[in-house]
């Protein structure tokens, strides 16, 4: 029975994940086929089309997968702890390198991003005035100075990038 969570058809998605991170690493996205991806796995493809439309669905589900297990890092975490939020997102960076190299790839679209954003002190700060160029200036910035940090070797600690980003709101 191929239900959804039963463990052969859990057990499959798991490989076939597996093998396109691998895949990513050495490759762009529109490079990789369902056939690499089934003779890494040495799965049938009917077995990746019974759970994947092609390599793009597979790419956003992915993706959406990545981006919860990065939200859920911070949703349990109380208010005041995040001030602390940047050292805690580069640390979780850091500890998990290929989890990330990986999401940045998936971004063929780029709407989507990492961020971790306090709204209420965005708003004081910028008196709602603007603040959707606001969002998007920090958003991509943050996303540019993470990946820089990925493709450097993440050289420098995740205290030294909180601070990094803690001098951008100097004086705020």
């Amino acid at each position: 029975m191929n239900t959804k969570n039963n463990k052969r058809r859990r057990e499959s998605i798991d490989k076939i994940e597996k093998a396109f991170i691998e895949l990513l690493q050495s490759r762009e996205l529109k490079e990789i086929t369902v056939s690499d991806i089934c003779k890494k796995t040495e799965l049938n493809r009917s077995t990746f089309y019974a759970n994947f439309l092609d390599i793009y669905d597979l790419a956003d589900k992915l993706r959406e997968k990545l981006e919860n297990d990065f939200a859920q890092q911070f949703s349990d975490s109380p208010k005041a702890e995040h001030k602390n939020g940047a050292e805690k997102m580069f640390t979780h960076i850091y500890e998990n390198q290929l989890f990330y190299k990986t999401y940045f790839k998936l971004q063929y679209d780029e709407s989507h991003q990492i961020m971790i954003y306090d709204m209420q002190r965005a708003q004081s700060d910028f008196d709602n005035k603007y603040i959707k160029y606001h969002i998007e200036f920090f958003r991509n910035g943050i996303n540019a100075i993470i990946k820089m940090w990925l493709n450097s070797g993440c050289k420098e600690s995740p205290q030294e990038m909180a601070e990094i980003i803690k001098q951008e709101y100097k004086g705020r």
